[in-house]
């Protein structure tokens, strides 16, 4: 079995994971030379915890480890919930502080959420392929969705609830729901998008998105982290300027330069090179994911791959889009790129997972 497992196992997500990992790690060392590389010290340790529970999820059968998913639900709820009644870090609750540490349940929602509907909608599909498409059926995912994303919200963490909304959608394609569904769906969210930005987001989310259609709006305010961004990346040209020498980086123009703004600093010190690497780099990955999707050994590894590709898809698109002024920012991070314990600890779990599903397939890939 164990022989089975690495010979179907699909390693190139794994040296696209490796790939990232590097590159991140190189530009957080520059980014953190003025903190005593704090940040890329506990980078460090996060990977390195990661390891043996990377290890762990790919032995254990992935069938085995979706059937406790109702618990694990139930317990990050409880989580969602308790979070909220922190103290606020830039105006938002959404971490335990446990001494240095900072631990965020949204973030391993993802994992479990995906996992849960995963189970949920395979289940139902046992008894005919069109039984996600059944109304009441449908309602039922949409609970198990909509529950942890409002608690999200509340936080409020805009960014990691379109990501749930971004792996919803395409477990949901996957899964078969009647074309009717996708279009009404489509259609709601263009009709309520007006709705939501006049009667329902804050001040400061309605003037990200007012600063996103015109930087220049707010130069000083909230449209500084984006213009700087832009001259950051833009700065960079075709080679970079060189480690530790990037000037919006290394003088503080950039802010937060290790999590919502990396990206800018690969362009600036790394050039247009190693930036079109990256993103090459999660374009292979993702194609990969969409793979494994498809070659699973059941329904439930299908949908698995399939909401993990659309949060991994999101995170992506939204964060590299953000820093070069072409989406409004959200705040989410670049995976295993940006700086953040329980994000790479999440996305190194669905790496695992992705690799569980791969190994259990029938047939190794180069002979599919």
């Amino acid at each position: 079995m164990k022989q089975r497992l690495f010979k179907n196992m699909d390693y190139g997500i794994l040296v696209c994971t490796v790939i990232l990992l590097v590159i991140g790690l190189i530009a957080l060392f520059s980014a953190t030379q003025n903190t005593d590389y704090s940040e890329f010290k506990k980078q460090i340790m996060w990977i390195c915890t990661s390891i043996p529970i990377m290890i762990l999820m790919i032995f254990i059968d992935y069938d085995s480890i979706a059937k406790i998913s109702p618990i694990l639900y139930v317990i990050i709820l409880v989580l969602l919930v308790a979070v909220l009644f922190t103290e606020p870090i830039n105006g938002a609750t959404s971490w335990f502080n446990i001494g240095s540490i900072s631990i965020q349940p949204a973030e391993f929602a993802k994992v479990i959420v995906v996992m849960f509907i995963s189970y949920f909608a395979s289940k139902i599909q046992e008894k005919g392929r069109d039984e996600v498409s059944r109304p009441l059926k449908l309602l039922q995912i949409l609970a198990i969705f909509a529950i942890p994303v409002l608690l999200i919200i509340k936080q409020p963490d805009y960014g990691t609830a379109i990501a749930f909304v971004m792996a919803l959608m395409l477990i949901l394609f996957v899964a078969g729901i009647k074309k009717r569904y996708i279009i009404g769906g489509i259609l709601l969210v263009v009709i309520l998008l007006p709705v939501l930005y006049f009667f329902v987001l804050p001040e400061h989310a309605k003037t990200r998105i007012d600063v996103f259609l015109n930087p220049n709006l707010d130069p000083r305010g909230a449209g500084y982290n984006v213009i700087q961004s832009k001259l950051a990346i833009g700065s960079g040209e075709f080679l970079g300027m060189g480690l530790l020498k990037g000037n919006q980086t290394q003088l503080g123009f950039l802010y937060p330069k290790t999590t919502d703004f990396i990206f800018a600093v690969i362009g600036e010190e790394m050039g247009f090179i190693i930036a079109a690497t990256v993103i090459i780099t999660y374009v292979i990955l993702i194609t990969r994911i969409i793979y494994i999707s498809k070659t699973a050994k059941n329904m439930l590894g299908s949908y698995m791959a399939a909401g993990f590709a659309g949060i991994f898809l999101f995170h992506m698109v939204e964060n590299i889009g953000m820093t070069m002024g072409l989406l409004p920012i959200t705040g989410v991070p670049l995976p295993f790129v940006s700086y953040g314990g329980s994000s790479l600890l999440t996305n190194l779990i669905m790496i695992a997972l992705l690799l569980n599903i791969s190994g259990r397939r029938q047939k190794a890939i180069f002979m599919e």
